[in-house]
C-alpha cells in the first residue's frame, strides 16, 4: 500500500490546522468591550473558540503520529492488535491508529 496520497492529506490538514489555530489564538487575545453584556458573549465565544483550539490541536497530534508512524514504517497498522487497517478506513481517517474492530472495542 503507497502511503503518499494519505502523507499529502495529513500534510495538508496540518498546515489547515495551523492556520485556523492561528486565526483562534488572534481572535482570543482581540480586546473587550466595556459593556457588560457585550463581554459576556464575547466570553462564550471565547470558550467556543478555546474548545475548537484544543479539539485542533487534539487532532494534530494525532496527525503528528501517525506522521511518525509513516517514518517508522509502522503506519496503516492497529497500534493496538497489529492488524493492517483498511485502504478504506485510511481514505476516510488517515491518521488512524486503530483497525475498525479496535476502534469499535
Amino acid at each position: 500500500m503507497s502511503h503518499h496520497k494519505y502523507k499529502l492529506a495529513l500534510l495538508r490538514r496540518l498546515k489547515e490546522l495551523g492556520g485556523r489555530l492561528d486565526e483562534i489564538g488572534a481572535a482570543l487575545v482581540e480586546e473587550h468591550s466595556k459593556d457588560w453584556e457585550d463581554m459576556a458573549v464575547e466570553r462564550e465565544g471565547e470558550e467556543v473558540l478555546e474548545a475548537l483550539g484544543e479539539s485542533g490541536q487534539a487532532e494534530i497530534a494525532r496527525i503528528k503520529a501517525a506522521l511518525t508512524r509513516m517514518a517508522d514504517g509502522e503506519y496503516g497498522t492497529c497500534v493496538r492488535c497489529g492488524e493492517e487497517i483498511s485502504e478504506a478506513r485510511l481514505d476516510v481517517v488517515p491518521d488512524a491508529a486503530l483497525c475498525r474492530n479496535c476502534a469499535a472495542a
